[in-house]
């Protein structure tokens, strides 16, 4: 097949979606499919396959919005027509300017296409404080529905949980829930040894952007709530706009929080020699940081917010806390840090458990979900 992806967010591996394309390229490309992308990334070694439109100026705000690993497309008519040339299939992976510009243009070309969803509501309206008015993120599932996912047939959703929000807000769409999947170098290696500066010390990885709907905070407050608050070594692995801040509330721990970006071997490496994994984010479609860590067997603690899907990943009430408590989720770091015996066995069933979360699984069923949208585009044109 030939796919163009399109996609108004890609470039460094920051964000979930970024990391989700890449490894959906990888794939595809493994596979024999011929791929394109569409975004406002520039490949530096000069890829055919880039189809690169400009990044959109939003002037003074554009230092926040660079923060936030975004850099949003500036619509460029040739470039999309371009890009979808001679190709079977259109996979549209964010409800955004570039993605909506491409929806006519495909509709002309009587082209099949399929969409994803990635980016829930309150993603956007946390960025103007309203990420717990109801009201507020119904208005954007609307914008999304009414601007591009009600001209779909095919919806693909990480999760079951974004999948029920998608009906409960009325996309009529078929959904193909399919687990972003975890790339094959996150594995257990106890070959991997703590390094000496973090020796004595009770290591807590969180993995996410520096973004307010993560709550780096609450996790911040728990460790000082701990009755180990003088050993544990929270480890953010990220990049956001939040960084300073949360460096500022870091300030009191005994231990000082190691502020990292890794590559996916590095942050295998990291997940090997940690103690334990945090979730605290109260807005999440899946968080493929988290199925990396238990795909390791790195036990988790995860917010019970009904917001994130990533409370499914909660196997023993242990591994889960109340949304927003920090002193709940300061007696599960404690309870983790006094049982580990238990941990170890924990820890097992979470590597059998991640097993559903293959790849090489998760690709071929986005390969099936685009077959069947050129096989019904090919039916409708033999009616």
């Amino acid at each position: 097949m030939k796919i163009t992806l399109v996609c108004d967010v890609f470039g460094e591996e920051n964000n979930g979606t970024t990391i989700t394309a890449r490894r959906l390229i990888d794939g595809l490309k493994a596979r024999g499919h011929d791929v394109r992308m569409l975004s406002t990334y520039s490949d530096p070694s000069g890829d055919p396959m880039f189809y690169t439109v400009p990044c959109k100026n939003f002037g003074i705000l554009n230092e926040y919005v660079e923060k936030n690993g975004v850099k949003l497309a500036k619509v460029d008519e040739d470039i999309i027509r371009a890009a979808l040339d001679g190709v079977d299939v259109a996979h549209v992976m964010m409800p955004f300017a570039l993605s909506r510009a491409c929806l006519p243009i495909l509709q002309e070309l009587d082209l099949p296409f399929t969409t994803a969803f990635h980016v829930q509501p309150e993603n956007v309206t946390v960025h103007v404080g309203l990420q717990n008015f109801e009201f507020a993120n119904k208005m954007v599932y609307d914008f999304f529905r009414s601007t591009l996912y009600k001209h779909t047939n095919y919806i693909h959703c990480p999760t079951e949980f974004i999948s029920e929000q998608c009906e409960k807000h009325g996309y009529k769409a078929q959904k193909f829930i399919i687990s972003n999947g975890v790339a094959k170098n996150f594995k257990k290696d106890p070959t991997i040894k703590k390094p000496a500066e973090y020796e004595g010390k009770f290591c807590i990885l969180f993995s996410g952007r520096y973004s307010k709907e993560k709550r780096h905070d609450l996790l911040i407050k728990a460790a000082m709530k701990s009755k180990y608050k003088d050993k544990i070594q929270l480890i953010f692995a990220g990049r956001g706009p939040c960084e300073n801040s949360l460096k500022r509330k870091g300030r009191r721990l005994p231990n000082p929080i190691s502020f990292v970006f890794l590559d996916k071997d590095k942050l295998n490496e990291t997940i090997n020699f940690c103690d334990l994994y945090v979730h605290p984010s109260d807005v999440e479609i899946e968080a493929i940081s988290c199925l990396e860590a238990i795909t390791c067997g790195l036990v988790p603690v995860i917010s019970n917010s009904k917001k994130s899907a990533t409370r499914y990943f909660a196997i023993h009430d242990t591994n889960s806390f109340n949304a927003g408590k920090a002193g709940d989720l300061a007696n599960k770091i404690d309870y983790w840090i006094e049982h580990p015996e238990e941990k170890e066995l924990v820890s097992r069933e979470y590597i059998d458990y991640s097993k559903q979360f293959d790849i090489d699984a998760c690709i071929d069923e986005m390969v099936n979900m685009f077959e069947q949208a050129i096989n019904d585009k090919k039916q409708l044109k033999n009616v």
